[in-house]
């Protein structure tokens, strides 16, 4: 499959910066924009902090996935994975089956100034969002790392990243 036509799959720690590095790449590229996240709000008419309340997370897996398959079966899209969606062995083998997939990597830290404060990440209401953080991360770090590439997103610099992905992605071969 030529490159061209791959999907370009964004995965990484809730506040890494997918969002706004798709949104960017989506421009610079002329390709549609997805979120599984916003999918999956937008299938079930409700914020993922009222899916994971009401329904818990194995629903919210179980619904993500079959958004990751729906995502992952398209061509030359940008993709922007939940931060869970990378933990899913099943969801990185289908979203790397037809793209490639860039970590943005946020340490601990990064992660927590940009989430401090905020109440829609369900995974960070908790007493020690931090000490939840580099938990999470340290879970997480092993599977977001079988990406094709890691690109650091630890700057506050979107327009970095993009370009460090598109200087990536120019290089691959055709």
């Amino acid at each position: 499959m030529a490159v061209s036509s791959r999907n370009i799959v964004l995965v990484g720690f809730m506040a890494c910066g997918k969002t706004s590095v798709s949104r960017e790449l989506a421009e610079r590229l002329d390709r549609e924009r997805v979120s599984t996240d916003e999918l999956i709000e937008q299938r079930e008419g409700r914020k993922i902090s009222d899916i994971f309340a009401v329904s818990g997370e194995p629903y919210f897996r179980r619904i993500e996935r079959e958004v990751v398959e729906s995502c992952a079966a398209k061509d030359a899209l940008i993709i922007d994975c939940g931060g869970g969606v990378a933990v899913n062995e099943e969801n990185f083998n289908a979203l790397k089956r037809n793209g490639i997939t860039f970590y943005l990597y946020a340490d601990s830290e990064s992660v927590y100034r940009r989430t401090q404060g905020k109440t829609d990440r369900p995974l960070l209401n908790v007493p020690d969002p931090l000490l939840k953080i580099k938990q999470l991360l340290a879970q997480r770090d092993p599977h977001y790392r079988k990406a094709d590439f890691v690109v650091d997103s630890n700057e506050d610099n979107i327009g970095k990243v993009v370009n460090d992905i598109l200087a990536i992605f120019s290089r691959l071969p055709a």
